[in-house]
């Protein structure tokens, strides 16, 4: 596949795994891309994961036919995109390969080698000449590792943005970018927002009118604004959506009935809410959703003395990667001594700029009159319009994909399947 007049795509669409880094849902697969870009000199942009290596070097040599790959420039040490420099540096001997430092010290830790006799070291601002072409070295540490470094070819005005701006999903299924490139920057990339901003700043001072990432498709010019505007409210923390994520963990679906009733009369007054069974659900779709919306709505019985574990696990998620400057509330049930909320609020002690809602209610054991006005009172609460907090306003907006909208988590109304 051409994607210039001078860079091709050489990478590979994997349909075998089922939880992409042993823990994410990708039901359409993953892309592990790499590039040509075939000048005086020729440079391969990147490996892939190991089970496609043969495929891999397949397709390097039916492109370049009696030519050899100059340089090998290796910006992501993961090994799903370094699983094959062993076997490509072996099978062309004559290559010279290009990282980082610390990437090399990776490349000895996981080949043995750190290619001291054929190897390059580039860092901020290294250039390398490839004829027409000239890439420039724009360092990334942890986005989302430490080593990483990212490619700008000068003539083309590409960026090879290593695992910056992906997505889960193979790239021979047609798919919306932007539920799955969020879910997969929250997952993987969301506790670094600071350093995300610092790798904006750069990119920002570049003239890109290509960007071709490690994992999904090409992204071109017209596309980038959306694009980067996501990045930059994700990466600062800023809700995206005005609206209300009811997350709720239920044992024998009282606590469920409580939370999906506060949703339909959210929804009832006009407020965009999505409801989730944490037991049932994809988790990390749950944790997207959270910093989608502007408010969180934590729904939980109590739990030997503490919370329902899969609530326990998505506060971890959260607080792991810097939930912060959103609207919380909470509905606890307890049929002797509800304690979740201050749990859940002890949990959260940590994460910066959460308004609580004033309301919160307890049930004890099943709805009553008393926890149904708290409902009541919570529902009106959240309707109000409340700016972002921190006065931070979203700069992009989607509607509802159908993994979002609930098809892959059993979530709606009803809730009562949860007993």
């Amino acid at each position: 596949m051409g994607i210039t007049k001078d860079i091709l795509y050489v990478g590979v669409n994997d349909h075998l795994v089922d939880l992409f880094e042993g823990q994410y849902d990708v039901p359409n697969g993953m892309a592990y891309n790499s590039y040509l870009i075939c000048d005086n000199k020729v440079a391969v942009m990147d490996s892939v994961d190991a089970h496609f290596t043969d495929e891999w070097i397949t397709k390097i040599a039916a492109a370049l036919g009696e030519r050899t790959p100059d340089y090998l420039v290796v910006q992501h040490m993961e090994p799903d995109h370094s699983g094959s420099v062993a076997a490509f540096a072996q099978a062309y001997p004559g290559t010279t390969i290009v990282a980082s430092a610390q990437a090399f010290n990776m490349m000895k830790a996981y080949f043995g080698t750190d290619y001291a006799d054929r190897r390059v070291v580039v860092k901020e601002g290294d250039t390398l000449p490839l004829g027409t072409h000239t890439l420039h070295f724009v360092t990334a540490p942890m986005v989302h590792w430490p080593e990483v470094i990212m490619t700008y070819d000068d003539a083309d005005k590409v960026l090879f943005s290593a695992d910056a701006f992906g997505k889960f999903g193979a790239l021979d299924v047609e798919e919306p970018w932007l539920p799955e490139a969020r879910r997969y920057f929250i997952g993987i990339v969301g506790k670094y927002g600071v350093q995300v901003q610092a790798v904006l700043k750069k990119a920002a001072a570049l003239d890109i009118e290509i960007v071709c990432s490690l994992h999904g498709p090409v992204l071109h010019k017209e596309q980038l604004g959306d694009v980067l505007a996501a990045y930059d409210t994700w990466s600062a923390y800023r809700p995206e959506t005005e609206g209300v994520l009811v997350a709720y963990s239920s044992i024998y679906g009282h606590t469920a009935e409580a939370a999906n009733r506060l949703a339909e009369a959210l929804r009832e007054k006009g407020v965009e809410t999505v409801s989730m069974d944490l037991a049932r659900c994809d988790m990390a779709e749950a944790v997207a959703q959270a910093f989608r919306f502007s408010k969180l709505v934590l729904a939980t019985p109590t739990y030997n003395a503490d919370v329902f574990p899969f609530m326990k696990e998505f506060l971890h998620h959260l607080t792991e990667r810097n939930y912060q400057n959103r609207t919380v509330a909470f509905i606890e049930n307890g049929s002797w001594a509800p304690m979740a909320a201050k749990v859940m609020t002890k949990m959260l002690e940590g994460s910066k700029n959460l308004t609580y809602a004033a309301t919160t209610v307890t049930v004890r054991g099943t709805l009553n009159a008393a926890s149904e006005a708290q409902l009541a009172a919570l529902a009106d609460e959240l309707s109000r319009y409340l700016p972002f907090p921190l006065n931070c306003k979203p700069r992009l907006t989607a509607r509802l994909s159908r993994r979002e909208a609930g098809s892959f988590c059993g979530q709606g109304g009803g809730g009562q399947q949860n007993n």
